[in-house]
């Protein structure tokens, strides 16, 4: 688990540098939350090993990532469903299009 929270972490901490430490930690939070709701809702079977665990979440990488991606972009503005300062307008799309494509377990 740690290597995808680190894959993802250096993934994000690039395309988001310069990060503060505050922020890195931040960010790393959101990704393990993220990594707990994907995992919670595939819903594995209990005879699962970790390895097996691991690997399927791998392939749920990219919604792992826009989640985290979308609750760090989003401290701060919990709950908000509109936000206008100075003209600027700002609409966030469902945080539920973020686990498209990531259903329970099947199998």
């Amino acid at each position: 688990m740690d290597a995808l929270l680190n894959e993802i972490l250096a993934d994000l901490s690039d395309e988001l540098s310069p990060l503060s430490e505050a922020d890195t930690a931040r960010l790393s939070s959101k990704i393990k939350n993220a990594i707990r709701e994907v995992r919670l809702k595939r819903n594995y079977p209990e005879h699962f090993t970790d390895e097996q665990i691991i690997n399927d979440l791998q392939k749920h990488y990219s919604n792992i990532r826009e989640l985290a991606l979308y609750d760090f972009n989003q401290a701060g503005a919990e709950g908000q469903s509109s936000h206008n300062e100075n003209g600027t307008n700002r609409t966030w799309k469902d945080r539920n299009e973020c686990l498209i494509g990531v259903y329970a377990y099947c199998g």
